[in-house]
């Protein structure tokens, strides 16, 4: 999430000024940065408004796209740009006194949405505004795109849990991690093109996978429930739902800030899992770590999935400590920057620098990437 603090002085004045003191910040050496830019773009979106609440935008030419924003795409903006107290005053304006009403309030434009990814995360950024007949029609959306969800991470899932890699016999099954590199290159090499250097690959082949026989394990998958943190809270819950469906696996989800709340009861039904997280807050992951270490019944059997910006609000060494104790006594610990369809990570470098050295794996994994991971870790 953007800081405004660290905007320069020019650049407020233009926030609040608007597009009409764009030639005098220009003057004045200002400059805006993509996160100002985009910040422009939301605050006109609003407050660029006629008296009757109709966007004056709309015939805005060569400008920064505040006309091409909806209402869920404005909304994850603003929770992507601006701190908790701005974002209060701009969801507020925009009901009280702009009746923008879209999915937060109006159930004909609500049953209308088409499910996505998009319409969840605004969903759950402001189900504290809904009403609660609104937040029933809210709940159905939510299944829906849960649903769409987990049926594709099932199938990723039962895949990778499938069984260990057999080299002597292959599948029909394509999964990008059994791959026979080998046997690819070797029958495809007649299709070699010397001049522009190419291969051209007309048929793949794919290792096999023996039958799994796993001893009970136990996952933990602790959740930072910040607001930067959304997509990977989804992804979390879902992926926490299709792992409890696997046997000889026992799983825990924690979401954290600077509370632990423990929601392993309701992993089964990852709809109802996302309806009660809270976002924002601050960031313990030290505490939810410790958490997780009285949850642990047999240490060399257990993988603890810390997915997080790794920002900690708390004691950076109680962090790494507490890693270290938990690798020291042969339990997994994997730090994931990121767990969404996206993988893309934005986190302290710096500390999971140090989680490694503390004997933790980290890195930023889509939940199919993420089940490949388990299942290699589980099975070997």
């Amino acid at each position: 999430m953007s800081d405004p603090g660290i905007l320069d002085p020019l650049t407020r004045w233009r926030l609040v000024l608007g597009e009409a003191s764009d030639g005098a910040c220009r003057a004045a050496g200002g400059n805006m940065s993509a996160d100002a830019i985009a910040m422009d773009a939301a605050l006109d979106w609003l407050y660029g408004r006629d008296e009757d609440g109709g966007d004056r935008n709309i015939s805005r030419q060569g400008g920064r796209g505040a006309s091409a924003l909806t209402t869920p795409d404005w909304i994850n903006d603003i929770h992507r740009l601006f701190p908790k107290e701005t974002i209060e005053r701009l969801e507020r304006d925009a009901i009280e006194n702009y009746a923008i009403e879209d999915i937060i309030t109006n159930a004909d434009v609500l049953a209308r949405a088409e499910p996505n990814e998009t319409l969840l995360k605004a969903v759950l950024r402001t189900k504290h505004l809904m009403s609660p007949d609104i937040l029933v029609m809210a709940r159905k959306l939510v299944q829906e795109v849960v649903r769409q969800l987990m049926e594709k991470l099932s199938r990723d899932m039962a895949l990778a849990f499938s069984g260990v890699v057999d080299r002597r016999r292959h599948s029909r099954f394509k999964i990008a991690s059994d791959l026979d590199f080998r046997r690819v290159v070797k029958d495809n090499l007649k299709h070699y093109d010397p001049e522009k250097r190419q291969l051209t690959v007309e048929r793949l082949h794919f290792f096999a996978r023996n039958q799994r026989h796993m001893k009970q394990w136990q996952i933990i998958l602790l959740v930072d429930q910040s607001g930067s943190m959304l997509d990977s809270v989804i992804h979390s819950a879902v992926t926490a739902a299709c792992l409890w469906a696997l046997p000889g696996v026992k799983t825990h989800l924690v979401a954290f800030d600077t509370e632990i709340v423990d929601l392993t009861s309701d992993v089964d039904d990852p709809c109802e899992l996302l309806m009660k997280v809270q976002l924002g807050g601050g960031t313990d992951i030290q505490r939810a770590v410790g958490y997780a270490a009285e949850l642990i019944t047999q240490p060399e059997n257990a993988i603890v999935v810390m997915i997080s910006d790794f920002y900690e609000g708390s004691s950076e060494a109680m962090l790494i400590n507490r890693v270290a104790e938990l690798t020291a006594q042969r339990t997994l610990v994997l730090g994931l920057a990121a767990l969404d369809s996206a993988a893309e990570p934005a986190y302290s470098r710096e500390t999971a620098r140090k989680l490694v050295a503390a004997g933790a794996e980290v890195g930023a994994m889509t939940p199919g990437e993420l089940a490949g991971w388990l299942a290699a870790k589980i099975g070997r």
